[in-house]
């Protein structure tokens, strides 16, 4: 399958070696609006450059392609790639709005062509090794989560676009918050049926730069998701509270059982971890366009932008806002 690439920013590096390093997969071209940063990227496969994406998709090069560009464009670009008869991985969040989610879904689905949607949590280590915990069902029930994540939102540390509630549909709840509402969701095991938001705007930038959220799962289960800008100490914390045992979960610590008084150490940090993932995200998409079942659902994808809405909701009204499962979520 030849892969192109959209957009030459983060994590592209990620994307690319992916597709270099899965047989069956190569990467055949890349697009930037800097044709200096597609150069970048392609230059170690070989890759075609582009500065228009158009001309990738219709170019007979790829018959895939990563949407890899900032959030507001996702919808655009995936239904004219459904056109062109071709596959779509799109980066999370899936898009800023519930419209064009189901615009995106429906376009591919017209064109009988695969959509997915890169939620990394999904795929990396420490994650996995939590939900083979639980699944194991040894330590109970989850009784509750707590997710907390740091980041930084002062307007000199990103691209500019990230500041635009036009472009980015949010600040750091919609780039942040998503990743702690996909896996507080997925790990909890329901989707959130309501959600109660605050809000902090610092830097004098023109979207969020922190959040706080308590979500009630369908199964009864809480969390409670903080997401900070600009803090002395980087986090990444996971903390799943079981009937019988108290997981926490870090990229940089591991993952690790406390239970009856004693730690275990399930899982240590390996330096190949991210490229790990990026790899094992491909290579679920590739099974998904092979007709196998993707690991994270459309419907789950569409849920966390969903409930990124919602919370800025409650956050304005300052109230609890109620959240309908989809058909699809009720039944599962």
């Amino acid at each position: 399958m030849r892969i192109g690439l959209i957009g030459a920013g983060a994590v592209a590096d990620l994307h690319a070696a992916a597709a270099e390093a899965l047989s069956g997969l190569r990467l055949t071209a890349v697009c930037d609006l800097v044709e200096a940063a597609a150069g970048r990227v392609a230059g170690p496969a070989g890759a075609a450059v582009f500065t228009d994406y158009r001309d990738l998709i219709d170019s007979g090069l790829v018959d895939a392609v990563i949407v890899n560009t900032p959030h507001g464009l996702h919808r655009q670009m995936v239904t004219d790639a459904a056109q062109r008869g071709l596959h779509v991985l799109v980066e999370k969040p899936m898009a800023t709005t519930l419209a064009d989610c189901d615009a995106m879904r429906d376009a591919c689905h017209a064109a009988d062509v695969t959509l997915v949607v890169g939620h990394i949590q999904h795929f990396l280590p420490e994650k996995v090794a939590v939900q083979s915990l639980l699944a194991d069902g040894g330590h109970g029930p989850v009784v509750m989560i707590h997710d907390y994540r740091t980041t930084d939102y002062r307007p000199t540390t990103r691209s500019a676009w990230f500041f635009s509630p036009q472009m980015a549909g949010g600040g750091a709840l919609m780039n942040i918050g998503a990743h702690c509402l996909d896996r507080s969701t997925w790990l909890g095991g329901a989707p959130a049926e309501q959600i109660t938001a605050a809000t902090a705007r610092r830097f004098g930038v023109a979207v969020e730069t922190d959040g706080a959220l308590r979500l009630r799962l369908a199964n009864g289960v809480p969390v409670s998701i903080s997401v900070v800008s600009d803090t002395p100490h980087k986090a990444d914390d996971l903390t799943i509270v079981c009937e019988r045992a108290v997981i926490t979960a870090s990229p940089r610590l591991g993952v690790h059982v406390q239970q009856d008084g004693r730690t275990r150490q399930i899982r240590k940090r390996r330096p190949s971890d991210i490229p790990d993932a990026f790899r094992a995200q491909l290579s679920d998409f590739a099974a998904t366009v092979d007709g196998r079942p993707a690991r994270v659902s459309i419907e789950h994808a569409r849920h966390v932008v969903e409930l990124v809405l919602a919370a800025y909701r409650s956050a304005e009204l300052r109230e609890t806002v109620a959240v309908r499962p989809t058909a699809t979520h009720a039944a599962a």
